[in-house]
């Protein structure tokens, strides 16, 4: 199997100074090294019986998407704000650097739906907390909650108190 791993950089200085940002893009580009990642994302959640992959905006959608088809569950993603048509639900959330919010279609799954939370990066837990919040909303059951990579040194996982939780890289 591919080291996708290696496949991720560090730009220092990104997007500003003192920030060592994860590029993602060049594992992204390599098709053995992307789907290694995708294989090693799905792998905890193979029986688990999931529904739905609630995928957050923007890079969880590059990881949602393979992956609900991997897992054979259907796909909602969770927008920001205006982007999504008809009634929606919304979660504000804390950032590193300010607020934001999360949305996602009132109807996008049943009650009782069996959902995976996913996201590219946890990093101080706040955009995956709003997404278990909505999900919480919709009704939805949520079997855990998968990320590519965890930032722990920003201890985001001490905010989680929901389902497992998994990472396929922490650094």
């Amino acid at each position: 199997m591919t080291d996708w791993t290696a496949r991720i950089r560090t730009i220092p200085d990104f997007p500003k100074p003192g920030i060592a940002f994860k590029d993602i893009m060049p594992m992204l580009a390599d098709a053995e090294a992307f789907a290694a990642a995708i294989d090693t994302l799905a792998a905890p959640w193979r029986d688990a019986r999931i529904d739905a992959v609630l995928a957050i905006e923007s890079r969880g959608f590059l990881f949602g998407a393979p992956l609900a088809r991997t897992l054979g569950a259907g796909l909602v993603p969770l927008r920001k704000p205006g982007k999504l048509p008809g009634p929606v639900l919304e979660a504000r959330y804390a950032l590193e650097y300010g607020n934001d919010v999360l949305q996602v279609q009132a109807d996008a799954v049943a009650p009782g739906t069996r959902v995976l939370l996913v996201d590219d990066v946890l990093a101080t837990g706040g955009t995956l907390l709003a997404a278990q919040v909505l999900a919480q909303r919709l009704g939805a059951e949520i079997a855990g909650a998968s990320v590519l990579m965890e930032l722990a040194f920003l201890n985001g996982r001490s905010r989680w108190n929901g389902p497992p939780l998994r990472a396929a890289l922490v650094v």
